[in-house]
């Protein structure tokens, strides 16, 4: 069929669209195929480009994309958005470093601190290890370190304890009385035990202790009574029982039958009396375990123990009349606080060595304490081997 021509002024006719659209505007005019697109003096309108619906937040990413610049800006949420909650990040996590460095640096440095309080001194000797963790602890004043003088301080012990952690079992305290019987390891005979310290200072404490034990002493800790009774006042005094009156004149104790809270003064006076007990230096022994014993609740009480205030008096305190041994230091002394409160426990052992006679003569004519060597060997062992029954008392008087 020939082509239709057309006249140079005849408009070319355009197709209608089905239906007009609403609103009341000129339905678009659709070009027919094959026919020139002539210049309209009117602007055409583009014809709106539907974009796909944008993804939920938390989406799969299906179904769309970010707009352009989205990325570039940090991500959705307006422009800069997601470099301010950056910035927040960035600076709570610098927050919470520095809180966490603040609450290292405080037990760091009270460690580091207390432990260049620490006085030092050669004591320990070359004996061959026997199995567990074993503590000698020796109170005296013979430091200059406070406390009540008489005619029996001075350079002597006043107090000798051996605590022992065995592999297995429970950890024993075992005070040894000061009048005890035993050979010097010098060579010069029998004497008092408490007299070691006065002819060889810390390392013939430490020997004799250990002929008489057969434990080998891993950490000497020495501690001046003026540093208990400055310990005893740090923690605000300790609850104490003693079931006679007291009017000691050597010691200074006055004590009305019962129990009452003890200052630091007191606390001293009540561990180091012993003319006015029945049982002498075994009964002076049961007091100082109960004083240290006491010191351990209270320093365990939270109240104390998180309260930097606290940590520093009782740290001063105790550490200031502190010797050791070169290889002991703070964490060594931590540990020895946890062993002495398992000692003081439900689970713990307790008690002095078998004894045969408050009553011995010594050559010299002194009055001693007698261990009853048929007992001891046998005592000492199950200690090393931890095979007492924990919450028990061991050793002690004659019969008990």
């Amino acid at each position: 069929m020939p082509a239709r021509s057309e006249s140079a002024g005849q408009v070319p006719r355009s197709i209608p669209p089905r239906q007009a659209p609403q609103g009341g505007g000129q339905p678009p005019q659709a070009i027919p195929p094959g026919r020139p697109v002539r210049a309209s003096a009117q602007p055409v309108r583009p014809t709106p480009v539907r974009s796909a619906p944008r993804p939920a937040a938390g989406g799969n990413g299906r179904g769309g994309s970010y707009p352009a610049g989205a990325l570039a800006s940090g991500g959705r949420g307006g422009r800069g958005g997601g470099n301010i909650r950056i910035r927040k990040g960035r600076v709570a996590g610098v927050i919470a470093v520095l809180v966490l460095l603040a609450i290292l640096a405080w037990p760091i440095g009270l460690l580091i601190w207390a432990n260049g309080k620490i006085q030092h001194v050669e004591a320990l000797s070359d004996a061959k290890n026997t199995p567990g963790t074993t503590y000698l602890l020796a109170g005296s004043d013979a430091r200059g370190s406070g406390g009540i003088n008489d005619s029996t301080s001075g350079a002597r012990t006043d107090t000798i304890m051996l605590l022992h952690k065995p592999r297995s079992g429970p950890v024993a305290l075992i005070s040894i009385p000061r009048d005890t019987f035993a050979q010097m390891p010098d060579g010069s005979g029998g004497n008092k035990i408490n007299a070691a310290y006065s002819y060889g200072g810390a390392p013939m404490l430490v020997q004799t202790v250990e002929q008489l034990s057969g434990l080998t002493v891993d950490h000497y800790v020495e501690v001046g009574f003026g540093g208990v009774e400055g310990v005893v006042d740090a923690v605000g005094g300790v609850r104490l029982c003693l079931d006679y009156d007291v009017h000691d004149v050597k010691s200074k104790l006055k004590w009305k039958k019962g129990c009452h809270v003890a200052d630091g003064k007191t606390a001293l006076a009540f561990s180091r009396m012993r003319y006015a007990d029945p049982t002498g230096d075994i009964g002076r022994a049961q007091r100082q375990q109960q004083v240290i014993g006491q010191i351990g609740q209270k320093v365990a009480d939270p109240a104390v123990l998180l309260n930097p205030v606290s940590q520093v008096g009782l740290a001063d305190a105790g550490l200031s009349a502190l010797v050791t041994d070169t290889d002991t230091g703070i964490i060594d002394i931590a540990r020895l606080g946890l062993a002495f409160r398992s000692a003081n426990g439900k689970d713990g052992v307790t008690g002095t060595p078998p004894i045969a006679s408050i009553n011995y003569r010594t050559p010299s004519g002194a009055s001693a304490v007698l261990l009853d060597e048929n007992q001891t060997g046998e005592f000492w062992a199950k200690i090393r081997d931890g095979e007492y029954p924990a919450g028990e008392k061991i050793g002690g008087m004659p019969g008990s």
